[in-house]
């Protein structure tokens, strides 16, 4: 009686990113964007950058960093490797007491310091990622000015990431995303869709929308291109991925933008950097300029 032979099939192995190209890939993003990456995220970035990998038609990782380290390539891929890599984390009225601290204490501070009518706030999200901080700011601030406070208000949102930038100029989010928002804000500040397919999204009212902007800025910059008479900076939840040379030099240069009695607001899981900047302590993670 003939035997059966069974013909095994090799298992197939997913291909993975070798130690010494990730070790390649940290020190270029943290050269670029101050973001460390400890050997623990080699995972996270091989998941993330292999969606990339895959898009350009490469068969393995070992063809994707032959073309940026060997092949020129690197120039035209860095945008997409941050976007990559970049851990975006925002929510609407994250760390809420920060924003009643705003209404409460620093723009009646603020307006006081000022002689002229009407005067203009501006404020900044520096790590605005895709614009739910920046967004959170405008609500609170117009709602403050509809209540009789004789001021007008700009934002700027600036962030490393092409992508998340250009989601914060689109103002589109996932509806539960909004949840956090008071619903008397939701009723004024956010449309939903008329007819909602099977994922339901909301957008922010243009009406609000046009008192924010989004622009590109790599925080590890030498200089920042804006103005330096900004009355409240918020870089919240971003120095922690920072070596602590590159924290206390971002917070130096934000810090040279606001004008006197400005504000700088960080997260609450960070501290101050530095002993020798012209700031005091407020209130938790809000320091203001002397």
């Amino acid at each position: 009686m003939p035997s059966l032979a069974l013909k095994l099939q090799p298992e197939e192995t997913e291909d993975h990113l070798a130690a010494l190209d990730f070790a390649r890939i940290a020190r270029l993003i943290e050269g670029e964007a101050g973001i460390r990456l400890p050997p623990g995220k080699r995972l996270m970035v091989e998941g993330r950058l292999r969606k990339r990998m895959r898009a350009l038609g490469h068969p393995d990782f070992a063809s994707y960093t032959d073309l940026l380290f060997n092949k020129a390539g690197l120039e035209r891929e860095l945008v997409h490797i941050i976007n990559a890599v970049t851990t975006n984390k925002t929510d609407f009225f994250r760390e809420s007491e920060h924003f009643d601290y705003l209404v409460e204490h620093m723009v009646p501070s603020l307006l006081a310091r000022r002689a002229e009518r009407n005067p203009l706030l501006k404020v900044w999200s520096a790590a605005s990622s895709t614009g739910a901080e920046a967004y959170t700011l405008a609500m609170v601030l117009n709602d403050l000015a509809a209540q009789g406070r004789a001021f007008r208000f700009a934002i700027l949102g600036t962030d490393i990431s092409t992508t998340v930038l250009a989601q914060g100029r689109r103002a589109v989010y996932p509806a539960e995303m909004i949840a956090p928002v008071p619903p008397d804000m939701q009723a004024r500040y956010v449309m939903h869709a008329r007819h909602p397919g099977t994922r339901r999204e909301v957008r922010i009212v243009p009406e609000l929308r046009r008192f924010v902007r989004f622009d590109h800025l790599n925080l590890m910059d030498q200089a920042y291109p804006y103005d330096r008479d900004c009355d409240i900076v918020f870089l919240r939840n971003v120095l922690i991925y920072f070596e602590k040379s590159d924290q206390e030099a971002v917070v130096t240069r934000l810090v040279g933008h606001l004008r006197p009695g400005g504000y700088l607001v960080l997260g609450h899981s960070e501290s101050m950097i530095g002993t020798s900047l012209a700031v005091r302590q407020v209130a938790p993670a809000v320091f203001q300029k002397l």
